[in-house]
């Protein structure tokens, strides 16, 4: 074991201060309910399926302490899943403009499901999860089926239906929801679905666009009918999330997953810190702008959720370059990561929801302690410590 001043001298002790300070905002977000998406009050004082399952991610990799909350987060989405089988959104009252505690309108939630309960699995080497929550599983999965109005297996979403809630307008066949979606399969063990998921993203059937795009490098935001990336009405912009996921997950080939990553160093989609949400942003004038982005803090470049440093994101990026076999660039992310979690409005480690993406300076408010920067942090972690993404085959 190392002393404090050994470790102080060590170029990457900000890395294993970073973790030991994430752990300490996953304890914040310990509620009877599962993870709430903040630690603080008057935050985000709910459990989201997306939020929670990704705090999860990070929270079982650090061992068994956070097992039950990760347990009782789970059974909250359960028992609030519609009779069609979608999982909520959200299950809360955080909101009382919402006038309900229970929401949903999205379909990343179910994903994110389906993705926890085979996390937590994996993680603690523990299907009773798994058992106890099958007839929920495979309501999810049929749920998931009827999203495919083209009747190519593929998921299609209307807008503003994932976590890019308010910002932009994509729809159709997006690359997240692909990718968490064929991950889900993988997990399932549905597998020659799954296959047929990774050929049609990838362009490898004729007869269906794809969502790579070869001469940019990276996988299409959204495709929708006849856009594709021939359409001059076809939005380019690069959606962060998505391709990392792909990455991640499996869905990108090798040779599509280095292309990515090789984009991304060479346009600073990684700088001040990994990662922005979306490159480039989009301002007004642009043909991507929509005039209800004014009314959200999206409504500026490099705010919010356009091109905004989002840690979450940043810990997927990190993920990325492990599965990619890039530990020591993995390892220098990690650290930038550390230093853009350390920003505090009122504290050391402020863990914020997001920070600018030119300044680097954090949101402030309830954007503090989030359970998911802090979760993925602690993913991002121990998938660089082991060398391998936890989890994820």
């Amino acid at each position: 074991m190392k002393n404090i001043k050994e470790k102080e001298q060590d170029p990457f002790f900000l890395i294993h201060e970073g973790y030991d300070a994430s752990l300490v905002v996953l304890r914040a977000c310990v509620r009877a309910k599962g993870f709430f998406a903040s630690g603080l009050p008057g935050g985000y004082e709910a459990v989201w399926a997306r939020d929670s399952m990704i705090t999860s991610l990070g929270a079982a990799s650090s061992g068994d302490e956070f097992k039950k909350t990760f347990e009782k987060s789970i059974d909250t989405l359960s028992k609030k899943q519609s009779k069609l089988g979608q999982i909520p959104n959200a299950v809360g009252s955080y909101n009382t403009e919402r006038r309900s505690d229970v929401t949903f309108n999205s379909i990343d939630s179910t994903l994110w499901y389906i993705v926890g309960n085979y996390a937590f699995a994996a993680a603690y080497r523990d299907k009773s999860l798994l058992k106890k929550y099958a007839s929920n599983l495979e309501q999810a999965f049929t749920w998931l089926s009827y999203q495919d109005p083209n009747e190519d297996k593929l998921l299609a979403q209307l807008p503003t239906s994932d976590w890019l809630d308010a910002f932009p307008h994509k729809y159709g066949r997006t690359i997240n929801t692909q990718a968490l979606y064929y991950g889900a399969l993988k997990f399932a063990g549905k597998k020659k679905l799954a296959d047929h998921i990774r050929r049609v993203v990838n362009g490898e059937v004729e007869k269906y666009l794809s969502l790579y795009d070869a001469d940019r490098g990276y996988y299409l935001p959204w495709i929708w009918k006849t856009h594709g990336p021939n359409d001059r009405e076809q939005e380019t912009w690069f959606d962060s999330t998505g391709n990392f996921l792909a990455i991640i997950t499996g869905l990108a080939t090798p040779s599509i997953a280095n292309s990515i990553l090789d984009y991304v160093e060479q346009t600073g989609v990684n700088d001040p810190y990994p990662c922005k949400s979306i490159s480039p942003p989009i301002k007004e004038g642009d043909r991507e702008w929509h005039d209800y982005f004014s009314e959200s803090e999206a409504g500026k470049p490099f705010n919010y959720l356009n091109g905004g440093v989002w840690p979450y994101v940043g810990g997927l990026y990190v993920a990325a370059l492990v599965k990619a076999g890039r530990h020591e660039k993995a390892k220098t992310a990690l650290m930038k990561l550390a230093e853009a979690n350390k920003k505090g409005s009122d504290r050391e480690w402020g863990f914020h929801e997001w920070l600018h993406g030119i300044t680097g300076m954090p949101a402030g408010g309830s954007n503090l302690y989030q359970g998911w920067s802090a979760g993925m942090y602690a993913f991002a972690y121990n998938s660089v410590k082991r060398k391998k993404v936890l989890y994820f085959r």
